[in-house]
């Protein structure tokens, strides 16, 4: 039985998953499995999953897409190990994320999960250093301290200080309250670190850069935020805290959210539905309310060319 499975799930990524792979097969702790979860990809996935000859590589091909956290909790309904790490198909595992994360957990038996700091990398896997060190800052890592976090909502929510593909769990802990909600595309990671916050799970910070996150093209676009924003709003509306400070942050961001769908929407041409959202989050920015329902009234070609104009002037 492996002491930790590792589980990547991939969907039409055949020019990153290979660094992904090769990531793992490189740890310095070598009692793991490797199970990749194939949501139905079109690209040669297979293929080039074929070429892999190692024993610890388990294969998950879906012949069809079943969407993001199916195809997530498939890998985890797969996993044997002990302790369980998932992260995406165009990120990688510096060599080392194993045996520091693991040498905690095996220390440390009240700890549930240990996450760890992350470079951020570009398409070409060059290590930035001034945006990981702005990352850091940005995400509240700068100054989280070595060891169990006290106030572990506050850091998950308000400052949303781990990031899962820098976190290895104990498999027992996430058996208990369930890995991903299915059918969630997004936001489901901010969730299973709400949940374990909320059921008094110990969570460990390890300030080590042990992980790359990518950051490249194919991450933007209207037609990928406006999914993101609509699980968002359902991610948002799924809780209400009793701490007013906590409560107070995620109005403010339900409102925030409803407002920027409602601007997207309205670009892209669905401008009831965009209305009624910017109307509904208008507490977020009055100012971004108003230019909204101003380009509302344009023809949609027009709006796309006054959005793209309001972008480079913002950028």
């Amino acid at each position: 039985m492996p002491k930790v499975s590792i589980c990547i799930p991939t969907y039409n990524r055949i020019h990153l998953l290979g660094f992904a792979i090769e990531s793992v097969l490189n740890q310095t702790y070598k009692d793991f499995e490797l199970i990749i979860c194939d949501d139905g990809s079109r690209d040669g996935t297979s293929e080039l999953m074929s070429q892999y000859q190692d024993s610890r590589i388990k294969y998950i091909q879906h012949s069809q897409n079943i969407g993001k956290s199916n195809n997530m909790l498939s890998g985890f309904e797969a996993a044997r190990g002990e302790y369980f790490v998932k992260f995406d198909d165009d990120d990688r595992l510096n060599s080392d994320f194993l045996a520091h994360t693991i040498d905690i957990l095996e220390n440390n038996l009240n700890i549930d999960f240990v996450g760890t700091d992350h470079w951020i990398i570009d398409i070409n896997n060059v290590r930035n250093e001034a945006q990981t060190k702005a990352n850091s800052r940005r995400w509240g890592r700068a100054n989280l301290p070595e060891g169990v976090v006290d106030n572990l909502l506050e850091v998950v929510f308000i400052h949303q200080s781990f990031q899962i593909g820098a976190t290895l769990f104990r498999r027992q802990v996430l058996d208990e309250l369930g890995f991903m909600q299915q059918n969630w595309q997004n936001c489901e990671d901010n969730d299973l670190f709400v949940r374990l916050a909320l059921a008094e799970k110990k969570g460990y910070y390890l300030p080590e850069l042990l992980m790359e996150y990518r950051v490249h093209a194919e991450q933007q676009g209207i037609n990928r935020a406006i999914p993101y924003l609509f699980d968002k709003l359902q991610y948002l509306e799924s809780y209400n805290f009793a701490s007013e400070k906590l409560e107070k942050c995620r109005l403010h961001r339900l409102d925030e959210t409803k407002l920027l769908l409602g601007l997207r929407l309205i670009e892209k041409g669905d401008t009831q539905k965009g209305r009624e959202l910017i109307l509904a989050g208008k507490s977020a920015s009055n100012t971004k309310m108003w230019i909204g329902l101003a380009l509302s009234f344009l023809p949609v070609q027009g709006r796309k060319k006054m959005f793209d104009i309001l972008r480079k002037l913002r950028g």
